[in-house]
Order: structure tokens, then sequence, then C-alpha cells
């Protein structure tokens, strides 16, 4: 299978899974939290990739993923819990 057919089965799965019913960026974004809440399996470990003012990680530190922030905190883009030197907080999960 060639890298177009993925992306195309890709983005067919985000049309008809995620954002289905979606009326502008708001319900979008809850399709995403409610797909990624129902995917995705906690805890598992991440590396952060790229240093954000929005975030205090460094890049190349791992954390332990704990799940996503609220649906309020997700409405233009999702956050997932971490554990970070003995405290939680929400980080970006792009």
């Amino acid at each position: 299978m060639s890298t177009v057919e993925k992306d195309e089965i890709r983005e067919e799965r985000i049309d008809f899974e995620v954002i289905v019913d979606a009326n502008g960026p708001e319900e979008q974004a809850m399709g995403w939290f409610y797909y990624l809440d129902d995917k995705i399996s906690v805890p598992f470990k991440a590396k952060c990739i790229a240093i954000r003012t929005i975030s205090p990680l460094d890049a190349g530190e791992e954390v332990e993923v704990l799940g996503l922030t609220s649906e309020d905190e997700c409405e233009h883009e999702m956050f997932v819990k971490v554990k970070w030197h003995g405290r939680e907080l929400g980080v970006p999960l792009a």
C-alpha cells in the first residue's frame, strides 16, 4: 500500500469517524476529543518532541500520559494529562 493510499484511508476515517457531523471548529474539536477518548489506551509513555511556551516540558523529556484533560480544555486543541515532577498537568497532545 502506498503512502498516498494510506493518507486517503486516514482522511476518510477522519471524515467518517471523527468529524462526520461537525459544524465548525468547536464541534470538530469535540469530535476529536471523543474519538481519542475512546481510542487511546492509558497510561503510556510519551516523549516531548518540541518546546512550546504553554508547556513546561523540554524537548526529549519523557512523561507518563494519564488521559485526556477535560472537554473544556480541549475545545481548540487536544491536551493530555501527564505526571510531571510529582504532579499532574495538561500538555498539548500535538
